[in-house]
């Protein structure tokens, strides 16, 4: 006996497992995944289903909601499915049935819904009590033979009813509707694809089973969305795709340009990307617009009713389309990425990622076991009708004595069988007939369907002994049912133009701000503006400053420059004319605009010539060399180091080399003036640079870029604004880093040429 000292781990309990946890955990787990990836979440390859779609229409066709009938509440079928078929949650399968009924959403609906099924806005659908639902011929098309055990069956999960375990219909609902799903551990995402190309690749493949993929792709030329739109990716891209399986397509919205009298136009967009809510998108081209993001895009209108048209207005009526075109392509889902990994469970239930080849192959080989199911069960029907036959001719032929037995034996079956060698089933018949079946014409028709199933039979045995004639047959009725999702029907046309482009062009910054001129100012306090227009940089009247605060830099822009701001400590900043402040006021600080803690005083602030043009920079201690100015362009706030002076050093000089420049001039403090060859400064993206000047002491006023054979001009000074010019500048020559010598006369005393 046990007592209360006893350790109930060396007794465990009866359904107590002793195992190590992560082996349990692991084993537990993978059969959960297994379960999700192979019950739930991945299309067999041979009808393109997941288990809840497929419940859902066997349901509908056993409620006989065919197309030819009247709809049925949609909480008819759901209840059907969850208390039948699919133990889950009714919201999600409405949710999937809702899928099969919406035209936006499926190329080739299954299921015919009235009431609210959602929009391509976005809008959800109805309540399940409001919808009403019945199949579409493509979903019978799908299911066509399974009276004919073309499938196996298998026990619901209570085992109260049978549900097939896949269609076996014609139609190539895989490719055709595509599918997508994420498992454990792996996911799909099929496009869709039009029917009539797919069949007539299909027809293909049963003529050459060993077809490569570029010959599937002389009849499928890519997805083909219910949306519309245009696949924009090259034939290489799309053909790459479809050989491995993975990948994914370029789709564009499909627009027009409308002309207005007087020059104006608007964009109109007639088809959108598939997948991508309409509501949604215009949403997003407004939030450009109010965050002017996209300035050259004036206004977005939603015109749609039963089609889509979105208008877009630009600012302007120069605003060239492509340019805003492309830019919405690049800022918003008017042009969208859709994934392609046909990852299927093949005909073992063994999810893989197929070819396109290999997923048309995998459903032709299941549409001839189809073929050979349906035409044994019709041998099987037509050979019990022959038996039975049979015994009605035998028993017209021996009418009299069958009579005769049936009114003098109490058992009359043994008795005909015995004498005329029927079996029980013909016996069984025989009684059962009706009387008005026994009159002299019976016997004729009796005898002529026995020809035609002998017919029949014959060629159902020859079909089933040669693959040739199965190869015909499945042709034969592909290319039928192909009439139906043919390319002139309004159902088989092709919707997505395959139209090869490049990606969307980075839009320049011109293209994106409406070009205006401006002057920009900028105080001795760091307070920066920009006014409307050109002005007098002379004038008084316009510069107008704080108390105390005047003039720094001046000097006129256009809207669409970029300004660069360098500081003493070799930190350069990078602004848009567009962002500064207007000229009505005092501006803002510098400082409110970019992060100059521990930059130091501005030395320049200057509009960009472009990333190809020069400057020349130098610190207070003669060092400095020449940098493009596409590298001292910063992208953020913090700026971007490029002059690293040495210490007690600060930037000093920041000139733009001007066209054609071939010589440098020096002056420092000390009044020395050096000129020696641009081509002996360095080109560098950032640094300390090569020694300009030398200076016993002082350092480094000024210096400058200029033409030799020009000679050196600087300012005079004064309100003329005169300028003097030395035309020889041989006796200042020198090697770089030398010291220099006196300046001519008339230099300017604060020895800067400017």
């Amino acid at each position: 006996m046990a007592t209360d000292l006893d350790d109930p781990l060396d007794n465990p309990p009866i359904g107590i497992l002793d195992a190590p946890f992560d082996s349990a955990l692991s084993e537990r787990y993978l059969v959960y995944a297994m379960s999700t990836i192979t019950a739930r979440s991945l299309p067999d390859v041979r009808d393109g289903l997941k288990p809840v779609h497929r419940r859902l229409l066997w349901a509908m066709r056993l409620l006989k909601l065919d197309p030819a009938s009247g709809y049925k509440k949609c909480a008819r079928v759901v209840g059907d499915v969850i208390g039948k078929y699919h133990p889950h949650g009714d919201q999600s399968v409405y949710d999937a049935m809702v899928r099969l009924a919406q035209t936006f959403a499926l190329r080739y609906p299954l299921v015919d819904g009235q009431g609210n099924f959602g929009n391509i806005d976005g809008d959800n659908a109805a309540a399940y009590r409001y919808t009403e639902a019945r199949l579409t011929q493509v979903a019978i098309d799908l299911m066509a033979g399974l009276d004919e055990d073309a499938v196996d069956y298998r026990p619901t999960y209570n085992g109260e009813e049978q549900e097939p375990e896949l269609f076996p219909g014609l139609f190539p609902n895989l490719l055709a509707n595509g599918a997508s799903g994420i498992a454990v551990g792996m996911a799909t995402s099929i496009p869709p694809h039009n029917a009539a190309e797919l069949i007539d690749a299909a027809v293909m493949l049963i003529d050459r089973p060993d077809a490569d993929d570029a010959a599937i792709l002389e009849h499928v030329t890519g997805p083909d969305f219910p949306t519309g739109g245009i696949v924009v990716d090259s034939p290489a891209a799309i053909a790459e795709s479809y050989a491995t399986g993975r990948g994914g397509f370029r789709v564009r919205a499909r627009y027009t340009i409308e002309r207005e009298k007087g020059g104006g136009w608007q964009a109109v967009v007639t088809e959108i990307p598939y997948g991508v809510q309409k509501g949604k998108l215009i949403e997003a081209i407004a939030a450009l617009i109010n965050d002017k993001k996209f300035p050259i895009l004036a206004d977005v209108r939603d015109e749609s009713d039963a089609e889509i048209r979105i208008v877009l207005e630009p600012r302007a009526r120069t605003v060239d389309p492509a340019t805003l075109m492309d830019g919405l392509f690049r800022l918003t889902d008017l042009e969208t990425r859709v994934p392609l990994n046909l990852n299927v469970l093949d005909h073992q239930r063994t999810p893989r990622v197929m070819s396109l080849r290999e997923a048309l192959s995998a459903w032709v080989d299941h549409q001839f076991v189809v073929l050979r199911r349906r035409s044994q069960h019709r041998l099987d029907k037509i050979a019990d009708r022959i038996e039975l036959l049979d015994g009605y001719i035998i028993a017209f032929l021996n009418l009299d004595r069958v009579i005769e037995i049936i009114r003098t034996e109490d058992e009359p079956k043994p008795v005909m069988m015995a004498e005329f060698g029927l079996t029980d089933r013909q016996a069984e018949a025989i009684l059962n007939m009706r009387l008005r079946s026994l009159r002299r014409l019976e016997e004729m028709e009796l005898r002529r369907e026995r020809d035609t199933l002998d017919k029949e039979q014959a060629e159902l045995t020859a079909l089933l002994a040669s693959e040739a004639k199965q190869r015909t047959r499945l042709k034969r009725d592909l290319r039928k049912i192909g009439e139906r999702y043919g390319r002139e029907t309004a159902l088989g046309a092709r919707r997505t133009t395959i139209e090869e482009a490049a990606p969307a062009r980075d839009i320049p910054l011109e293209a994106m701000i409406e070009r205006e001129p401006v002057t920009v100012i900028v105080s001795q306090r760091g307070w920066i503006r920009a006014m409307k227009g050109h002005v007098d940089l002379a004038s008084t009247e316009a510069m107008k400053f704080r108390e105390g605060d005047g003039a720094r830099f001046a000097f006129h822009a256009q809207t669409t420059d970029k300004l660069i701001v360098a500081t003493e400590s070799g930190r350069f900043y990078t602004l848009g004319a567009d962002k500064l402040p207007g000229g009505r006021g005092f501006g803002e600080p510098l400082s409110l605009m970019i992060d100059l803690d521990g930059g130091g005083a501005i030395v320049s602030v200057a509009r960009s010539g472009g990333a190809d043009a020069k400057l020349l920079v130098a610190a207070s201690d003669g060092r400095g060399f020449v940098v493009r100015e596409g590298d001292v362009l910063a992208e953020t706030r913090k700026g971007k180091q490029v002059v690293s002076p040495r210490a007690g050093a600060k930037l000093k000089v920041v000139r733009r080399v001007g066209p054609g420049d071939d010589y440098v001039a020096a002056s420092g403090d000390n009044r020395k003036l050096c000129v020696f060859p641009l081509s002996e400064v360095a080109e560098m993206a950032r640094g300390q640079g090569v020694q300009l000047q030398r200076f016993r002491e002082g350092g480094l006023a000024d210096a400058r870029t200029f033409r030799f054979a020009d000679g050196l001009s600087w300012a005079m000074g004064g309100e003329a604004g005169r300028t003097r010019t030395e035309a020889d500048m041989s006796p200042w020559r020198a090697a770089r880093g030398a010291a220099g010598r006196t300046p001519p006369t008339g230099f300017p005393r604060n020895n800067r040429f400017d």
